[in-house]
């Protein structure tokens, strides 16, 4: 990696992506010889959002490198509660850690802590902004099942508070690939989003019906519609539950289509598709680890 710190998938060339997706398959294939790479290093957990996935994955990653993790636990048990600062809180934390990973509900976040931190940082979310590990993680499910060239992708949910949706789309432009986004009118692309990928040359179409795409899909990435994103209740209930798929649904499908979701679900992708071939998402959050691996492997590894 080029970068001391990864906090949007912006910054990621075409190298930098198949750098940490070869090394991650080198892990998959023998983690064993991994395990002693980075004993001793410590990676510090700065999480003012609940995850499951995200911090599980990075905890287990570091360790399975032979480190370990310091977590500053929730908001409330920590001394955001007294009134310190985010910048505070993160040059507090790197006093401990060789890395730091940070999760923060407002856009922007972690970039501001780019810049008071010498350590490594990694966003894991900064609001409805970027999630740049989880995109790194979803582009080594996609290139084990369905490659990442020639591809035809279907985004699908909320694309306007979506993180994981804006990374992505930001990833692929470094690959041949089709981008097809439906969702509700209200929950479309944002108009930067949309800008920044129609000046990259991204083959973009947007549409609100899945049935309009579903046929010519490679991949099909199904998102949450996120209740905690929206300033309207409303808002929210005008359109969940609004787009989901069942093995109705899939019928119109290829044989050989890839099904993901970031995780959670609520009730957007029907438990009856979890038993098919398509069902990708568990294979996709336990790539996690392997991913998480890699990017810490060549991080602390420049770091040094």
């Amino acid at each position: 990696m080029r970068h001391d710190h990864l906090t949007s998938a912006k910054q990621l060339s075409r190298a930098d992506i198949e750098s940490v997706l070869d090394r991650a398959a080198e892990i998959d294939a023998d983690p064993a010889a991994f395990g002693d790479r980075h004993r001793d290093a410590v990676l510090g957990l700065c999480f003012y959002e609940p995850s499951t996935r995200t911090k599980m994955s990075f905890e287990t990653a570091i360790k399975r490198l032979g480190g370990d993790a310091v977590d500053m636990g929730t908001v409330e048990s920590s001394s955001v509660t007294k009134g310190e600062s985010l910048a505070d809180t993160a040059r507090v934390v790197e006093g401990y850690a060789d890395a730091l990973v940070l999760r923060h509900p407002s856009e922007g976040a972690a970039k501001m802590v780019s810049e008071f931190v010498d350590v490594p940082l990694l966003n894991a979310g900064d609001g409805a902004g970027h999630h740049p590990t989880q995109t790194l993680l979803d582009l080594y499910t996609i290139r084990e099942n369905a490659g990442l060239d020639d591809l035809t992708i279907g985004i699908m949910g909320d694309l306007k508070y979506g993180r994981t949706v804006h990374s992505l789309a930001y990833a692929l432009t470094n690959f041949d690939a089709d981008q097809h986004f439906v969702s509700p009118e209200s929950l479309k692309l944002p108009r930067s989003v949309r800008y920044d990928l129609h000046d990259s040359g991204a083959n973009v179409r947007e549409h609100t019906d899945l049935d309009a795409v579903l046929s010519s899909l490679d991949v099909l990435y199904v998102t949450r519609i996120q209740r905690e994103r929206f300033p309207d209740e409303n808002e929210y209930r005008a359109v969940a539950g609004e787009y989901g798929i069942d093995l109705e649904t899939l019928e119109s499908a290829r044989d050989d289509l890839t099904v993901m979701h970031p995780l959670p679900r609520v009730d957007e992708i029907a438990p009856e598709v979890d038993g098919t071939d398509y069902a990708t998402y568990f294979e996709q959050a336990h790539n996690g680890v392997p991913v998480r691996m890699a990017l810490l492997d060549q991080l602390l590894e420049a770091d040094r």
